[in-house]
């Protein structure tokens, strides 16, 4: 009879799980416009973005998925391919026989990552066209592992994007640029420390582009770094910035969209001066040497739809995710991600117009 009963429950608890799979799909195809339609639009530029990237490693010992990573963006895929620009933050270099020099002086909680050069057919293959290389993992194999990401990903047909890299890319006859920065200063990372140099720099860029996006790597990272302060931030005695006032200073200077990433959870978002900004992305796809428990975990795929004239945010859409113990992304029917982001705007950012809606995960600005 025990036998029995267990059977019962465990073919209950999976029919309410399709069942809420299914009412996550039907709401999404009913209520919130799709990427590709929205890609369609000539006057509009959609950007799909997402958070922290790393594919497996090879160091400190050999943790890469199976049958080589293929189909390992399976589960999302078709959420990311539509958007004019494409873009994920990059953890570690991509580089084969790399050998990592940053934890050499035995630092607390140091973390080295080391992914071939093969993953970046992973990233093409998934849609991505724009990778964040500014990051505290950029020099996890020295200046020469960052050389090699860069020539990855462009040989693969992906910008890279940190410091005096720009991603530069040409949509619907115009021209798009994407800079990042980071806590860390380098060649290949600009500051967010240094506000007006910040400004400076996208002032510039802006005389000679249409559309400026910037990406930045930092505040405080995991779970207790859930809430969006517009205060200087600290983690293992590393200045992170005040992410608040860099983000709404280079929206002044003239960027269009600002995209967060570094704390490994999903933070807040504002459309400040008509321009959005997403503070914290989270973790998206990080096999297996992450911490993916509790708010960890969840994800998302963020769809922005900006003026193509203006950059002014128009729209968009957030795909909820989870990530599954292995850091790789599934899509969450229980939509907790949306639970999590309309309570965090709601307690950051009280002034806020953006709402998100909390069945279909469309963004849009309150009337």
């Amino acid at each position: 009879m025990q036998g029995y009963k267990g059977k019962i429950s465990i073919i209950v608890a999976s029919a309410l799980s399709l069942i809420l799979l299914f009412a996550y799909l039907q709401a999404q195809s009913s209520e919130a416009p799709s990427a590709a339609s929205s890609a369609s639009n000539d006057d509009q530029l959609v950007v799909v973005a997402v958070g922290d990237i790393m594919m497996g490693s090879i160091h400190p010992s050999n943790k890469l998925p199976p049958e080589d990573g293929k189909g390992i963006f399976g589960g999302v895929r078709e959420k990311l391919v539509s958007g004019d620009i494409v873009f994920g933050n990059l953890e570690g270099p991509l580089i084969d026989q790399g050998v990592p020099k940053k934890c050499t002086a035995k630092l607390p909680q140091c973390y080295e990552f080391v992914t071939p050069t093969r993953y970046v057919n992973h990233l093409r293959d998934a849609g991505f066209n724009v990778m964040n290389i500014a990051n505290n993992h950029t020099f996890d194999c020295g200046v020469i592992g960052v050389e090699s990401s860069i020539t990855t990903l462009k040989t693969a047909g992906i910008e890279a994007t940190g410091g005096a890299t720009i991603g530069r890319l040409q949509r619907k006859g115009k021209r798009i640029v994407v800079a990042g920065f980071s806590f860390t200063l380098s060649d290949h990372a600009y500051s967010i420390h240094d506000i007006d140099v910040a400004k400076n720099i996208i002032n510039k860029l802006k005389e000679g582009n249409d559309i400026v996006i910037v990406s930045f790597h930092g505040g405080s990272e995991g779970k207790s770094a859930i809430r969006t302060l517009n205060v200087n931030e600290r983690f293992l005695g590393e200045h992170r910035g005040n992410v608040v006032k860099f983000s709404r200073a280079v929206v002044d200077a003239g960027a269009d969209l600002v995209l967060g990433h570094g704390p490994h959870v999903l933070r807040a978002m504002e459309v400040y001066k008509g321009k959005l900004i997403a503070y914290s992305l989270g973790n998206f796809l990080t096999y297996k040497m992450f911490n993916v428990k509790g708010v960890n975990g969840l994800s998302a795929v963020l769809t922005v739809r900006m003026n193509l004239d203006t950059g002014k945010f128009i729209g968009g859409h957030i795909v909820p995710l989870k990530l599954t113990d292995e850091g790789v992304p599934e899509i969450d029917p229980r939509r907790e991600a949306l639970k999590l982001l309309k309570n965090l705007i709601a307690e950051d950012f009280r002034q806020n117009a953006l709402v998100i809606d909390g069945t279909s995960g469309a963004l849009s600005l309150a009337h």
